[in-house]
Formats: C-alpha cells, structure tokens, sequence
C-alpha cells in the first residue's frame, strides 16, 4: 500500500466534502432551501481537520522514505 497515494486520495475526498458543503450553503439564499448552517459548519470543520491530517500523513511518508534513502546510500 502506498501511503502517499492513499493520503492524496484522502485529500481528494475532503476537498470534495468541503465545495460540497460550501455549494449547500451558497443555497441558503434561497427562500426554499433547508439548509441547516450548523450541520455545514461541522462538515467544513471534518473536512478540513481530514485534509490536515492527510497531508501531515504525506509529510511523514515523505520523511520516512527521505530517512530510508539516506540510511541506503
């Protein structure tokens, strides 16, 4: 398994989540929208705490093939 890939794809997910939850909100202008704000703020909230943590997953990937390449030559 690829860490770096899974974290990209991890990524890709939560970026998804949050235009999704943005697109919602833009919504509320309209008079016949059911948006619920509190809901959109916590999915936008998990969104980026999953996106953080995907590329904090990537940095440590990227460290711990760094430190392995250096041990090799």
């Amino acid at each position: 398994m690829d860490p770096i890939a899974t974290a990209q794809y991890g990524m890709l997910a939560a970026s998804r989540r949050f235009e999704a939850s943005a697109f919602r909100v833009a919504q509320m202008g309209d008079p016949s929208s059911t948006v619920d704000l509190g809901h959109e703020v916590v999915e936008q909230v998990t969104a980026k705490n999953e996106f953080s943590a995907n590329a904090a997953v990537m940095r440590t990937a990227d460290d711990m093939l760094g430190d392995l390449l250096d041990i090799i030559a």
